[in-house]
């Protein structure tokens, strides 16, 4: 018999798009979700011995507890990652709307895979819409699509769900905005990693929780160097472990 931990606030999807509470989920609180899916992936793909690759990230596979903690389920598409350089499969597993196109034409299963398909997570927490819709006109079905032609077009703040568009956090979810678009990329190769991709949730985070902390850095490099004009300075994140906090993260592992 196998016994499984007990969810009850159901998947990311059904809190996104069924429950009526779907649409006044905090900023704050989709970012939390995020970033610990981000870190169970990152556990995976880095920590595994050895690495799995997930096949299947989807809204409707990450759960939530009593806490709205994220955990990662269903292995049902996942494989271990290969020993040597070549490595198909006979059919594509996975769900429309989130499967990788480049997986999609060599039926090669990568690390970058999952980080496509994650990146459409993000864009379902950013925009609290479906990763496709069947009821609108053939161009705007993808939900992938959309985004990319709407931050090509800087249009992006249209996509987004009213209850984050009010928050004075623009800022803030614009970098989550850039960092889906860089999971979606058409090419796997310049993808970002599922670690790298933790990490940046991880500064982003913080930075929503702590903004003056950005701020104050500037104002004291400034003085220090004797500088009026602008500098760029780069938030240092503090170093976590990644394994320890991650475990918590997957079920069914």
């Amino acid at each position: 018999m196998l016994v499984y931990e007990f969810i009850p606030n159901d998947t990311l999807f059904h809190y996104i798009h069924y429950k009526k509470q779907g649409s006044h989920i905090s900023l704050e609180t989709r970012l939390k979700i995020a970033q610990e899916s981000a870190e169970a992936l990152a556990y995976l793909h880095f920590s595994a011995s050895p690495p799995i690759f997930h096949g299947d990230v989807k809204s409707s596979n990450i759960l939530l507890d009593q806490n709205y903690t994220a955990k990662v389920s269903d292995f049902g598409a996942s494989i271990l990652a290969p020993t040597d350089e070549v490595q198909f499969v006979t059919l594509v597993q996975g769900t429309c709307g989130y499967l990788d196109p480049e997986y999609m034409q060599s039926c090669q299963l990568t690390d970058k895979s999952d980080v496509y398909s994650f990146g459409v997570v993000l864009l379902e927490l950013l925009t609290s819409k479906p990763a496709i819709n069947f009821d609108v006109v053939e161009e705007e079905k993808s939900l992938s699509s959309c985004f990319l032609s709407a931050m090509k077009e800087n249009k992006m703040i249209e996509l987004l769900d009213d209850y984050i568009r009010c928050e004075d956090d623009i800022e803030v979810i614009m970098e989550v905005a850039e960092l889906a678009k860089e999971c979606l990329h058409m090419k796997g190769e310049q993808r970002p990693t599922m670690k790298k991709v933790a990490e940046e949730l991880d500064r982003i985070r913080k930075l929503k929780q702590h903004p003056w902390g950005q701020e104050y850095q500037l104002e004291e490099t400034e003085i220090l160097l004797g500088a009026s004009h602008d500098i760029e300075i780069e938030l240092s994140t503090d170093h976590f472990s990644l394994e320890k906090k991650a475990k918590k993260n997957i079920v069914g592992r």
